[in-house]
């Protein structure tokens, strides 16, 4: 396999970063905090890292790659960006080791919303702003994998999109540069009128920046220790409005933009999501009004924030609510298995593949009553493949099989069963907080052993590129194809 063509992308790619760096850089000169160097060190290298890997590998770029330098480029990127955008906190005021800033940084990429950095409240705001920036640039990065590489590489079911992508995107826009052009625009402008009216409600405006680039990339991470527990009042009905917007489809908002009104409606995914959203926050507000006793406003606002919050994988929290019974614990630990729509910033297993599910289960228990029928399952009218199905029964088992895996490896380095299981499942969900008085949303990361942080650190790759891009990495066949 001739690597030149993966290690060019990536050089490119670490270049950007590098460039990124330069913008807490004046936002730190801007503070007074004497954190610039750090940054312009920062830069630096990962500039120079990234123009010295491209430069050595310029000689291999050619049109197109082969389906394993594909897959190869999807996972390295994840590997390689992490370890570059760590460099700030380890140098910087944090003065992290560097299984806490590679744990921050990898979170922050891959929009999982986990922090071990406490004290949140007093570091630099350059610091802050380049956490932000780490789960912005995550979040518009993982549309184009979920977009392209995906559905070419034909995993968890992804490939039933492989249509809706650059492949006839082209039939509404004339060229597929674009698309990615206005899907790029929209998230821009998302983030903009994210910012703009956290800015018109009170929040000042580092921190509606700030938390407008975390909400549209359903990243969660904030600028305070209590998370979004800060701002109260309609600051979280704002922030969980935008978080359903990330959590859509962004192909959608393209055919919106240009000519289809219905292009939101007529997506089952959406349907779903709206749907299932409704319903859990139904289901809460009955039980904080009932079983907690908070008033009417309050309990339809907690409950409204927070299902947003872990069903998109953003993974803001606003109160405890391991406070409000084991009922709702329960339940807030499957509804981050949820997750959003294929397409969007949002993580997990998907709400598609649900359906899917369903679909075929439905299918089944048809032909069981009537044996000599043909029943095909089907998804937007249209008949799915077997290949399909046992492209998303695969991924399902994958994911069942990997958090049995990550839960017991936490545990056996010394975690109890509930923060070793929800741990395994908010990294592998990419959701944020897990469950537990350690790692539940008034805890964070910082106190688990460094075994523990490389494992989850694993894990928040290993569910960010829906497990079997990585896995295939580590077959015999894959390197000899």
């Amino acid at each position: 396999m001739d690597l030149r063509p993966v290690g060019y992308v990536i050089g490119l790619l670490v270049a950007v970063l590098g460039v990124a760096m330069l913008v807490p850089l004046l936002v730190d000169l801007a503070q007074g905090r004497g954190q610039w160097p750090v940054f312009l060190q920062s830069a630096m290298l990962t500039l120079m890292g990234g123009a010295a890997i491209a430069l050595a590998c310029a000689s291999g770029v050619r049109e197109g790659l082969t389906i394993q330098q594909t897959f190869l480029l999807t996972t390295t990127v994840w590997v390689a960006l992490p370890l570059f955008g760590a460099i700030p906190f380890v140098l910087g005021e944090t003065d992290a080791r560097i299984v806490d800033a590679v744990f921050e940084s990898m979170s922050g990429l891959t929009t999982t919303g986990a922090t071990v950095f406490t004290g949140l409240d007093d570091l630099p705001k350059g610091l802050l702003i380049w956490r932000a920036i780490l789960q912005w640039l995550g979040g518009i990065g993982i549309i184009v994998v979920a977009m392209v590489f995906l559905p070419e590489l034909r995993v968890g079911g992804m490939q039933i999109f492989k249509s809706e992508s650059f492949d006839t995107l082209g039939k509404i826009l004339p060229r597929a540069g674009q698309i990615a052009t206005q899907i790029s625009g929209l998230y821009v402008a998302f983030t903009l009128v994210c910012a703009m009216t956290y800015l018109s409600l009170g929040m000042d405006v580092f921190d509606a920046t700030a938390h407008a680039m975390t909400t549209i990339s359903t990243g969660g991470f904030a600028n305070y220790d209590a998370s979004f527990g800060v701002f109260q009042g309609p600051l979280e009905y704002v922030a969980g409005v935008f978080m359903i917007l990330a959590a859509l489809p962004f192909v959608r908002y393209v055919q919106l933009i240009n000519g289809n009104p219905m292009a939101l409606h007529r997506d089952p995914q959406v349907r779903g999501f709206v749907i299932t959203i409704s319903v859990l926050i139904v289901m809460l507000v009955l039980l904080l009004e009932e079983g907690v006793h908070l008033d009417n406003e309050q309990a339809v606002r907690e409950a409204f924030f927070n299902v947003t919050s872990i069903i998109s994988g953003t993974g803001y929290s606003s109160v405890d609510y391991m406070r409000w019974g084991g009922f709702a614990v329960a339940l807030f630990f499957f509804i981050g298995l949820i997750g959003g729509c294929a397409g969007s910033t949002a993580c997990s297993v998907k709400i598609f593949r649900y359906q899917l599910l369903f679909a075929s289960i439905r299918t089944q228990l048809r032909r069981i009553r009537s044996p000599h029928g043909i029943f095909t399952p089907r998804y937007d009218g249209r008949p799915v493949t077997e290949e399909v199905l046992a492209s998303v029964m695969t991924f399902f088992m994958f994911f069942v099989l990997t958090l049995g895996l990550v839960s017991v490896a936490l545990s056996m380095t010394g975690l109890d069963f509930v923060t070793s299981v929800s741990g395994a499942a908010t990294a592998l969900g990419n959701i944020g907080p897990g469950l537990g008085d350690i790692i539940g949303p008034a805890g964070n990361f910082s106190s688990l052993n460094d075994p523990a942080k490389w494992i989850l650190t694993l894990a928040m790759l290993l569910g960010r590129l829906e497990l079997m891009v990585v896995y295939v990495l580590f077959t015999v066949k894959f390197w000899r194809a």
